[in-house]
């Protein structure tokens, strides 16, 4: 059924009433959204350069083929200007990758939201922050994006809560999860260059993941990256789950985290984004002894539990690093992943010109 046969019946000419209808219909998040109208989407799929019936990607365990107008419709309801459809498209390819196993964080009682980093010219273009208040309102292309992100989610792929979306708690980026990286103002190599995209092509890049936790740094970055890091390891996130419960063989269901460093660039000369990794990735870790304490292994603690340590990211590539955030100072975000790699994995997408 096309989004304007299921409209049917809708007095467009009543704003109220079409948003009261269009949450009786179960097409919002709960807040208002702009009509999908049938000039308004047909605008936006027409950015997209491809056809309205064009398939995107499929998510084969519930059945459901994604087309263009479907992402047209749900930008459009999310308040995304059409110059932002590239980039949504780009999200939602992203996201119905097959490495990226939508089904799972889509539908896990963890609640995971779904970042969306936009790299390359695109971001400038469309004035997406990458700067102060990041994670936060005022600005219309993060809030929009984001938000079309899980509108598609609630209505193209299903994930409706309280039916396929069972999270216990959920997190507010759940609404809309959209940043971008200031690359223009670092030395460091751009996410989507260390991903393999040219510094000239704009890219998406889709993560599974928490809610982003402040971490107040300060120092040289030898002391700021140990502070990180002692945050990275906390108990309770998906990172300190443990696979198997079997004592000594304990193995952590490794994941993917995401660290967003703010601040001068300047702070960190002389460091690479690979420099930075090779120091985090070791240290995000806990000891045995502690991860019996949390009750994720049987057994009594035993002195040598507390000197063998279980590193919660397996690889230093497994940690997405991104520069932005306000200038005034040194800040950092940490952001574990929904959970570990075999179960999602973050995918980057070209986005494409309109």
């Amino acid at each position: 059924m096309s989004i304007h046969n299921a409209a049917d019946g809708i007095d467009w000419d009543d704003p109220i009433e079409t948003m009261e209808q269009l949450y009786r219909l179960g097409w919002t998040d709960g807040l208002p959204v702009v009509p999908p109208t049938e000039r308004r989407v047909a605008e936006f799929v027409e950015r997209s350069g491809l056809s309205a019936d064009e398939i995107v990607g499929e998510l084969p365990e519930r059945r459901r083929e994604i087309a263009v107008e479907k992402i047209a419709a749900n930008a459009v309801m999310a308040g995304c200007l059409p110059e932002y459809m590239p980039v949504v498209l780009a999200a939602a390819a992203a996201m119905l990758d097959p490495k990226f196993n939508l089904v799972g964080p889509s539908s896990s009682l963890g609640g995971s939201g779904i970042m969306v980093i936009v790299n390359g010219p695109i971001a400038r273009e469309l004035d997406i922050n990458a700067r102060n208040n990041l994670f936060g309102p005022g600005n219309r292309a993060n809030a929009t994006i984001g938000r079309a992100v899980r509108l598609i989610l609630i209505n193209a792929c299903a994930a409706i809560p309280g039916l396929f979306d069972r999270s216990i708690l959920g997190h507010p980026g759940k609404y809309s999860y959209c940043i971008s990286e200031a690359e223009t103002e670092t030395h460091w190599d751009p996410l989507h260059v260390e991903r393999g995209f040219e510094r000239a092509q704009s890219a998406v890049t889709v993560f599974a993941c928490e809610g982003p936790r402040q971490v107040r740094a300060n120092g040289s970055p030898e002391t700021m990256l140990n502070t990180v890091a002692d945050v990275a390891s906390s108990l309770g996130t998906s990172l300190s789950t443990v696979g198997s419960t079997d004592d000594r063989s304990a193995v952590v269901r490794q994941g993917e985290i995401a660290i967003v460093v703010s601040g001068e660039s300047s702070v960190w000369d002389g460091w690479s984004k690979r420099d930075v990794r090779a120091t985090l990735q070791p240290a995000i870790r806990r000891s045995l002894a502690d991860i019996k304490r949390a009750g994720e292994v049987s057994g009594d603690v035993t002195p040598e539990d507390e000197t063998h340590y279980l590193p919660l990211v397996a690889d230093p590539d497994d940690i997405l690093l991104v520069f932005a955030g306000g200038v005034e100072r040194t800040m950092c975000a940490v952001i574990p992943s929904w959970g570990p790699k075999v179960s999602s994995t973050s995918v980057t997408k070209a986005v494409r010109a309109g």
